[in-house]
């Protein structure tokens, strides 16, 4: 599954999205209808983009937006930014503090909704199709052994995460992320 391809089957997914049907639900439900072949080019992408955005400055806005964020976390957080679409996606990848821009991020920050963004189902969404495809709970593992090139996987310790620096440096997220800061920062402050 090319890069176009991928951000399609988001789309699709992002346009099924109800009140009552959130985003990984829609997308399972879009990758059980493809072919098993398509579901893990779906995830060998999804792996991709997720990766992408393993870096300092996008955990530092995952930081302001949750009001912390850990390890785990911060896999929801980027799992989040795929569940955006591909132009708020491109957007947080080459500027986090334009996530400041986004409705929701607005709104939750209005709300003091700390969970903006961050999304653990869509993590899960390929293996949870395979699984409504086949009835089989471990398919998808199976599957991907075999698919998956080996060694293909990026070491967390091997990325370039780019400067690290303290996140609990007020002055320097507001550095950082003036926007973010603007909208969460100030309003922790004040509370």
């Amino acid at each position: 599954m090319n890069s176009d391809e991928f951000w399609g089957v988001v789309e699709a997914a992002r346009s099924a999205v109800t009140a009552d049907r959130p985003f990984a639900e829609a997308l399972t439900t879009e990758l059980a209808s493809r072919s098993r072949a398509d579901i893990l080019g779906y995830q060998e992408r999804f792996d991709d983009v997720h990766a992408a955005v393993y870096r300092w400055d996008v955990w530092a806005a995952a930081y302001v937006i949750g009001g912390g964020c850990s390890d785990d976390s911060f896999m929801d957080f980027r799992a989040g930014l795929v569940a955006l679409g591909r132009d708020w996606y491109e957007k947080a990848a080459a500027c986090p503090d334009s996530l400041a821009g986004h409705p929701a991020v607005i709104d939750g920050a209005r709300t003091w909704c700390r969970e903006t963004v961050f999304d653990e189902d869509a993590n899960y969404a390929a293996a949870d199709a395979f699984e409504r495809l086949t009835g089989d709970e471990d398919a998808f593992c199976k599957a991907w052994d075999a698919y998956a090139t080996p060694g293909r996987g990026r070491e967390e310790d091997d990325v370039d995460m780019g400067e690290d620096f303290d996140f609990d440096d007020l002055e320097e997220m507001r550095r950082r992320l003036p926007r973010l800061s603007a909208l969460y920062l100030v309003a922790a402050a004040q509370d």
